[in-house]
């Protein structure tokens, strides 16, 4: 229940971000969007998350509710071209949120099947523990019955910002995902 917590603060927190990454870097000169780097992964702004990078942005920052990673909102939302930008830029992967969840915990709960993988290539740290003692492979192990009800109140929750959840794809996928974390 508290992961749910964590995501919906995600999404909330969004809401409240404000333009704190308008700055120069002082080795490249480049300007980051007035947009900050979480609100541009929540709407998808490809452009505006490479300016970022471009303008050395700390990739790494948390939003100060769910402590998520604009890598972390990537996974969980997926968007992925925005995942793949981030972990090329250098994104750290073992940063954890407020629950202990890393990007790789995300991608395999919410069943990012490519990001999943774009993380494993990446060489995304497996046995990370989140704050219940799951590694991202125990996040999508066992039947789907006793999880259904936190994906359906995650889908209710945060739907109108975005999370798109199949239940039915996710059921198929959380034994793909288990078996690619092995």
């Amino acid at each position: 229940m508290k992961t749910l917590l964590s995501f919906i603060l995600i999404a909330f927190s969004f809401a409240s971000c404000t333009s704190k990454d308008k700055k120069a870097d002082s080795t490249s000169g480049v300007q980051a969007p007035s947009i900050d780097i979480h609100t541009a992964v929540m709407t998808d702004n490809l452009e505006a998350v490479q300016q970022h990078i471009k303008a050395g942005t700390d990739l790494d920052q948390k939003e100060p509710m769910s402590g998520s990673t604009a890598l972390i909102t990537a996974a969980t939302f997926d968007k992925q071209d925005i995942a793949k930008a981030l972990i090329d830029a250098g994104a750290d992967l073992s940063v954890q949120n407020s629950d202990g969840s890393t990007a790789l915990h995300s991608a395999a709960f919410f069943c990012r099947v490519e990001i999943v993988q774009m993380l494993i290539d990446a060489q995304a740290d497996k046995d990370i523990r989140n704050n219940y003692g799951a590694t991202a492979r125990e996040s999508v192990m066992g039947p789907m019955e006793p999880v259904k009800p936190v994906y359906e109140m995650m889908q209710q929750q945060l739907g109108g910002f975005g999370l798109q959840l199949d239940m039915a794809e996710i059921e198929k996928t959380r034994p793909v995902i288990a078996m690619m974390l092995q």
